[in-house]
């Protein structure tokens, strides 16, 4: 399902594409690529962010950031599945991260 725009997917189709990339991500670990290991990774974030519903993120709100213990993370504003604001404590530059980031 390759070069498909998540949006246009249904949750099943999704949750097929998340199996697919997942057993891509763990192959290439195992070959040691890692650069196509962390493509590969993106792409779940990615396609995961699809299956969650952008309103149960709230500008304002607080959240850890998932796989980065300690590190939190405040909406400015949201834009789809993308979450806008910055890292507490880090260099208050703006970023984007994918809902399925946040936690």
């Amino acid at each position: 399902m390759s070069d498909v725009r998540y949006s246009k997917l249904s949750a099943y189709e999704l949750q097929q594409e998340i199996a697919a990339l997942t057993e891509k991500a763990r192959k290439a670990e195992q070959l040691g690529m890692v650069n196509e290991y962390s493509v590969l990774e993106r792409k779940v974030t990615m396609a995961r962010a699809y299956l969650l519903n952008p309103d149960d993120f709230k500008k304002g709100e607080i959240y850890q950031i998932d796989g980065d213990p300690g590190v939190y993370f405040k909406i400015d504003y949201m834009n789809g599945v993308f979450a806008w604001g910055y890292r507490l404590g880090g260099s208050g530059k703006e970023e984007a991260l994918p809902i399925s980031m946040l936690k």
